[in-house]
């Protein structure tokens, strides 16, 4: 009997032991501004969330209990006993057929794949500080092969915090994607809300029973509201969209009961369609070792939904690239087909085409189109081409205006090798085929001076004869695998009237802080060619409505210029500012109002000083709290990074900050900023003499 009753209390006081976690905080400030305290099985966190408001969250670590005892903003409370909850779907990237980690065309669901709920155990806790941020570690989790911690992170100054389910494999050739968010077996909700694609808020009654069901909304977030006020879920919005042709919206966020039969209880959350645009589907790379931050924010208000959202639309400017003096802002490569859809086909030509609406309203000033891709006659015959070309030439006429350029261009993929993209400082007739005895240039009625070019030496022709340029689509993916890498001891590419290449976040891979690794090591090794290349960014999508998600996929370019050329105009400033580095890059977030190194602005050749020291002087505008800003250089061999943490940064800032660099021996140096949520801003490139 003895015995028996020392057994029951060895297994009481190991139970008993196992659910009372000791949370480390030997890596805990106490001056930072956040509290941490634990009593038993409970571990409180409070952080500075606004001005004279505090955020306060209590974890239970007793298994089997929601993690989330309870979240409050001030003195009230936004909702108890919830958990986080991840949907993680494994499948096989293909590494073989195209160049390995950067193929985009991969079609990861239409081979074998399985999805896993991401089971969560308390044995190990610990909170630490980081600059401006409070970040508490549990775990472990784990779904199939993968492994890893879950990560809270409050961000101190706003009533932001992360949900990140930090995990890795040692598994090859895997493509992951996630769907995530919050749930509770017994809702304090009384609704969920959302903004329609119309931009109009939504709501519903919350039944705890209703299954759950799958919902279109603007600025990628919904909500949860009950008596004291509101929780909104939303992901990184640029991150959490790997690319696609199309940018659909694909019913990114959920709300309900039982989610996808894995999530027990009601939830609202993010998610992601397994089969995306039904064209090539590459999913999130995984390569082995890395660690995928599967992560979502919760956006806590006191007031109704109404407030909620413009909390939550506030981190991306609405949507909308924020105007800056002395900028205008450009995007480039969109494969609308407006002309051989409607114009040509006969169709009825609406006065306001809903293409142009959306453009404005996401605040870009110029649009490059890359229309006739794959559906015109660029090599002809004539009476075919030209019309087609007069079509497009009218088309961007007509709807530029006084506050609007619509550009023609079109992604030729011929002569060079790849794809690439034009653009000229005017309309230019011309065809890309020139048959036997046909003059490289004539006169024809109604359409004056047409080029017909036969080869890559007529094609830089073209270009030098009417100042255009050219440069490298998607480089190193999809149809320029090799390119520009295999013709840059080429004359076309060695000529100034080949720009260089063009960035977008392809591939995608969650382990990355940055967006489109692939595109800025090819900026630093085109640099090292000791080639005077830029990098425009380009959104390279199909279809353009209000009901897509187009902010999610888009980027920008600001151009520094003073003023819009009308159409009727010289395009000239456009590509001077394109051609000579005048201008920085961003996914909308992160601006950079400013840059100069000992005085001069991108794209500038300067003389460092015998001692090699370089004064970089940045101003930076953010909305997510900032992550770092990187100083790369390189000196015609290598490439050298220099980071700097800005994790001492809050969300909504503005600051202009002085690096000293030391350069010396470089003979190049270029700038990125990144955010929390992986949006950043890159400059064009400094040449040091």
């Amino acid at each position: 009997m003895k015995f028996h009753i020392l057994l029951v209390v060895a297994l009481f006081v190991s139970v008993f032991a196992h659910a009372q976690a000791k949370a480390d905080l030997k890596n805990f400030k106490k001056t930072n501004g956040a509290v941490v305290s634990q009593k038993g099985s409970f571990l409180e966190v409070s952080w500075p969330a606004g001005e004279s408001i505090k955020g306060k969250i209590v974890l239970d670590l007793t298994p089997g209990k929601p993690l989330f005892k309870s979240i409050s903003l001030g003195q009230k409370e936004i909702t108890h006993n919830v958990d986080p909850a991840f949907v993680v779907t494994i499948g096989k990237r293909d590494l073989l057929s195209q160049n390995g980690w950067n193929i985009f065309f991969d079609k990861v669901p239409n081979k074998p794949y399985q999805s896993y709920p991401l089971k969560m155990q308390k044995t190990a806790v610990s909170v630490r500080s980081e600059g401006s941020r409070t970040i508490a570690s549990i775990g472990p989790v784990a779904a199939e092969k993968f492994s890893g911690t879950l990560e809270l992170t409050f961000y101190h100054g706003s009533p932001l915090f992360n949900v990140a389910a930090v995990i890795s494999t040692d598994a090859a050739a895997k493509a992951i994607v996630f769907d995530a968010g919050m749930v509770s077996a017994q809702p304090d909700w009384q609704h969920v809300s959302w903004m329609n694609t119309g931009d109009s808020l939504q709501q519903t009654t919350v039944v705890a029973r209703d299954t759950a069901r799958h919902q279109a909304v603007k600025y990628r977030a919904i909500a949860a509201s009950g008596k004291q006020g509101t929780l909104a879920v939303f992901p990184p919005p640029h991150q959490y969209f790997y690319p696609l042709d199309e940018a659909f919206n694909l019913d990114f966020t959920w709300y309900g009961n039982q989610y996808r039969k894995m999530v027990e209880g009601y939830g609202i959350g993010i998610r992601q369609e397994l089969q995306g645009d039904k064209r090539f589907v590459p999913w999130f790379n995984a390569p082995p070792g890395t660690e995928q931050r599967l992560n979502f924010f919760c956006l806590l208000n006191q007031d109704d939904d109404a407030a909620a959202f413009s909390g939550v639309k506030a981190f991306t400017r609405n949507d909308r690239y924020a105007a800056l003096p002395g900028f205008k802002t450009m995007s480039s490569h969109f494969h609308n087909e407006f002309v051989m859809n409607v114009i040509m086909s006969g169709k009825p030509v609406p006065a306001h085409p809903e293409f142009v609406g959306v453009f404005k309203d996401l605040g870009v000033d110029i649009v490059h189109l890359a229309e006739f891709h794959y559906t015109a006659d660029p090599r002809g015959p004539d009476e075919k081409r030209l019309p087609q070309l007069k079509a497009l030439f009218d088309l961007c006429e007509k709807q530029s205006d006084d506050t609007f350029l619509l550009l023609p261009g079109e992604e030729p993929n011929e002569f060079f090798g790849g794809h690439w993209l034009d653009i000229f400082p005017k309309p230019v007739y011309w065809v890309m085929s020139r048959k036997a005895g046909q003059p490289y240039v004539s006169e024809q009625p109604g359409y004056g001076k047409v080029y017909h070019v036969g080869n890559k030496e007529e094609m830089l022709q073209l270009l030098k004869d009417e100042k255009g340029l050219a440069w490298t689509a998607h480089p190193r993916t999809k149809g320029s695998v090799n390119t520009p890498d295999s013709y840059n001891h080429e004359d076309f590419f060695l000529s100034d009237r080949f720009m260089g290449a063009a960035w977008k976040a392809m591939p995608a891979d969650l382990s990355q802080p940055r967006l489109g690794k692939r595109v800025l090591d090819l900026m630093d090794d085109m640099n090292n060619w000791g080639t005077k290349k830029t990098v425009i960014s380009e959104a390279d999508l199909f279809t353009i409505t209000h009901q897509n998600e187009m902010y999610a996929h888009m980027n920008i370019n600001y151009l520094m210029l003073d003023k819009r050329p009308a159409y009727k105009e010289s395009w000239q400033p456009i590509l001077d500012a394109m051609q000579h580095g005048r201008f920085f890059s961003s996914t909308g977030e992160v601006l950079m109002p400013s840059l100069q190194v000992n005085g001069h602005i991108s794209g500038d050749s300067l003389r460092l000083p015998a001692n090699g020291t370089a004064n970089i002087d940045l101003q930076l505008q953010w909305t997510f709290p900032m992550n770092f800003v990187e100083i790369i250089s390189g000196d015609g061999e290598k490439v050298y990074r220099e980071k700097i943490s800005l994790k001492d940064t809050e969300a909504f800032g503005e600051k202009t900050f002085r690096f000293n660099s030391q350069l010396k021996g470089r003979k190049w140096v270029r700038v990125e900023a990144w955010d929390i949520a992986a949006n950043g801003a890159f400059s064009q490139t400094f040449w040091l003499l």
